[in-house]
């Protein structure tokens, strides 16, 4: 498993890859789209290396909103990182 492409962590993991992951817990993508272009992350804090811009009406697949961070799936470019869960608009 790739966590770059892979939605995985040692707590967490997206349900789309139960068949192939053993996790603690399991979280269904929740798909909402932008409100505003936002930079997604390769950690929560927020001085963290970036991986890419995702614009604005770009779908963004929740899997966990803590902290006001979501961390998830960026559809565009496919890749799973944490952005600002105040650029989260309505369900996709």
């Amino acid at each position: 498993m790739d966590p770059r492409v892979d939605a995985v962590r040692r707590d967490l993991a997206d349900v789309r890859l139960a068949d192939r992951v053993f996790a603690p817990h399991y979280a269904a993508p929740m798909p909402r789209t932008l409100s505003a272009a936002i930079s997604l992350r390769a950690a929560s804090a927020a001085d963290s290396e970036i991986l890419a811009q995702l614009p604005q009406g770009d779908v963004f697949e929740v899997l966990e909103l803590a902290g006001g961070n979501a961390w998830g799936v960026a559809r565009g470019p496919g890749l799973v990182g944490y952005i600002d869960a105040g650029a989260l608009g309505d369900p996709a």
